[in-house]
């Protein structure tokens, strides 16, 4: 019974190019999470300014914003391999060029900041067509184990990454874990140089501005899909509460650096065991309605935090938390790429996923403001109770997302 709780591996054993995906992007969070690490200290190191971290971090989000926009409608009148290996490509001179100012004797801030820009920009577009391709390469009907696998290695990398940057950065310094990025970009675009050529269906897509408004267009239209989105931007202002960590684990717990970096943990150690405990999600006839049900036992959670009952109270829930997260984001992405026409997956994904960067940014400043009004504890459990209400009425009210199978039947001869 236990392993049809487990995520189904056999994508890794039949699907050749899902494989490739799938060990390149791990080697890319790897070299990436060297990356996170290495631009703050290296921008610290020059300024002794945590603002000028901040702006370093800026810059890059500023520049996957606008990827995300461009890449969108690029991913859908373009081969998608060949944009992903030009992005790759792209990011991994910038990771060059971040290794050659740091090895001159005063290396330039702005060119910091400038190449932040280019690498967010560049690898915003190399990520939304690789979400693009994903129906082609695994099948609709495959959406959710793919993710889960991705989800999996990401969490992997992401956690181990950080660390070993940081020995690397004491052991051979802030250029060389540059290098050991770009070597890292170099071997992502050799692992997918075996992909199959893919081109969107429909052809090109016409004025860019115009091919956004028609992305707009169908989902404001679409009977399932802004439903999903609405559940899936509650569940990501939810997870702003990880800015009131500090002041629960010291102000509210009594603790200090340890008890925060606990409860920093638990939500990733959740979404972990949901992304590898998520075989049965898979597998759900109503998948809006379990998602439904996910965000609302991950509201809850946020609800019995705010009660203030305690570190030990409060970190098993915090794992359940992310485990609730986690399953409710794996149904979010099966659905929106089931539901979506292969030659819209480009725009409709850079929407989505830039509507989850603006959110998360949007909800760390809402609870940051709202805890300068209240206590953390009265904070959270406002913010858990409002997210709870508001997802039983979008789910109450959405009959067709409630009803709706993980894709539409109507689009599984497509990209498929």
């Amino acid at each position: 019974m236990f392993p049809n709780f487990l995520v189904d591996v056999s994508l890794l054993r039949t699907n050749r190019d899902f494989r490739r995906v799938l060990i390149a992007r791990t080697i890319s969070l790897l070299a990436l999470g060297f990356l996170s690490v290495a631009v703050p200290v290296q921008v610290y190191g020059l300024t002794g300014s945590s603002l000028h971290v901040g702006f370093a971090v800026a810059f890059d989000g500023a520049g996957m914003f606008l990827g995300l926009m461009l890449g969108g409608v690029l991913a859908d009148r373009q081969d998608r391999r060949r944009l992903i290996l030009a992005a790759r490509s792209a990011c991994g001179i910038g990771f060059l060029g971040l290794a050659v100012n740091a090895l001159l004797p005063a290396p330039s801030l702005a060119a910091i900041y400038g190449l932040a820009f280019w690498d967010g920009f560049f690898g915003a577009i190399g990520v939304n067509a690789l979400l693009a391709v994903m129906p082609h390469l695994v099948g609709r009907a495959n959406l959710m184990q793919a993710r889960a696998l991705g989800m999996l290695s990401m969490r992997v990398a992401t956690i181990l990454a950080p660390a070993l940057g940081g020995l690397l950065i004491a052991g051979v310094g802030v250029a060389w874990v540059y290098l050991a990025t770009a070597l890292g970009t170099g071997l992502t675009v050799l692992t997918l140089l075996g992909l199959p050529r893919m081109m969107p269906e429909g052809g090109s897509v016409g004025n860019p501005f115009r091919a956004m408004i028609q992305a707009f267009a169908f989902l404001a239209g679409h009977p399932v899909i802004p439903a999903v989105v609405a559940l899936g931007c509650l569940s990501t202002l939810a997870t702003s509460i990880r800015i009131l960590f500090p002041a629960l684990a010291q102000d509210v717990f009594g603790g200090g650096a340890f008890e925060t970096g606990l409860m920093y943990s638990a939500v990733p150690v959740g979404a972990t065991l949901g992304a590898a405990l998520s075989g049965w999600a898979s597998r759900v006839e109503r998948p809006g309605l379990a998602m439904g049900g996910a965000c609302l036992g991950a509201f809850g959670c946020v609800a019995v935090i705010g009660t203030g009952g305690g570190l030990f109270v409060a970190l098993p829930v915090l794992v359940l938390f992310g485990y609730a997260t986690s399953i409710a984001s794996l149904l979010e992405y099966a659905m929106v790429q089931g539901h979506t026409p292969d030659h819209l997956l480009g725009r409709v994904n850079s929407l989505w996923t830039a509507q989850e960067v603006f959110g998360d940014s949007v909800g760390t400043v809402g609870v940051g403001l709202l805890a300068r009004l209240l206590d953390p504890t009265a904070a959270i459990l406002l913010l858990g109770l409002g997210a709870l209400a508001t997802a039983a009425a979008v789910t109450a009210v959405a009959g067709p997302m409630r009803r709706a199978p993980m894709s539409d039947p109507a689009l599984e001869g497509s990209a498929s």
